[in-house]
């Protein structure tokens, strides 16, 4: 899977976690990123980093909840680079919160950048791309998006909601030439949940991981470099889980 050499792509949530992973790996892969996300500090970081393995970055100030912060964004976007081939859709948080416990605020905090901000940035790439032949919007679902868990009902409802959009865009989006696939992760290993995994809870929840060990993140590398390139060109509303057999083990 080569053929990103450049190929213009846009990665939201870019600052830190999988989106910082995402642009890195994408950029290696000969690709000209256009990291987003709120905080220029990490993302003037990140593109130093880039071009120091020798790869293009560009930072872009952007917050998925805002639509006209969106709209600015990919229009600066594409008079930068030209054109927008691909969109990483990855922006988004997580509140652990009983449901009974939690405010409308906190719920709207959740639903506006995962389902609400994905369905903008996927409006705005799908025009940028519509112009040029088309492209590949890969939204960063979970595998929460399909199964539950205590204390993340705002998460799962936006995660299922963006499978469900994933699969109506690409219905919509297909004569236009623009694909729209999910990557669905399970439990992957990061800096933010290291400390619990490595708790008594965290242990027994990757013991019902079919597995029996925790995603890194480079094992997503492979399915969204396929989500990306050419390689899935026959692929449009597809929903791939990357997640040890986690969606597969008994209940």
């Amino acid at each position: 899977m080569t053929d990103l050499e450049g190929r213009v792509v846009l990665v939201t949530g870019a600052s830190s976690g999988l989106g910082r992973h995402f642009a890195a790996l994408l950029a290696g892969r000969g690709a000209v990123v256009v990291a987003a996300a709120r905080r220029r500090e990490a993302l003037d970081a990140l593109t130093t980093e880039i071009a120091a393995s020798g790869g293009t970055c560009h930072p872009l100030v952007m917050d998925v909840s805002d639509a006209a912060s969106v709209n600015q964004g990919f229009t600066s976007a594409v008079e930068l680079a030209g054109r927008l081939d691909v969109l990483i859709n990855n922006a988004g948080i997580a509140h652990t919160r009983a449901a009974l416990d939690q405010s409308a605020d906190e719920w709207r905090a959740t639903l506006e950048p995962n389902l609400t901000g994905a369905f903008l940035a996927a409006q705005a790439a799908a025009r940028a791309m519509r112009g040029t032949g088309g492209g590949s919007i890969v939204n960063v679902a979970s595998i929460l998006g399909e199964r539950v868990s205590k204390g993340l009902a705002a998460y799962a409802a936006s995660k299922a909601g963006l499978i469900q959009l994933t699969k109506a865009l690409a219905l919509e989006w297909a004569p236009l030439g623009v694909r729209v696939n999910a990557l669905a992760p399970g439990y992957i290993e990061t800096d933010l949940n290291r400390e619990f995994f490595a708790s008594e809870g965290g242990r027994r929840l990757i013991g019902r991981i079919p597995q029996q060990r925790l995603g890194q993140m480079s094992d997503l590398d492979g399915p969204l470099l396929l989500l990306c390139c050419d390689a899935s060109r026959y692929m449009t509303g597809s929903v791939v889980a990357v997640d040890g057999g986690h969606l597969v083990n008994s209940l």
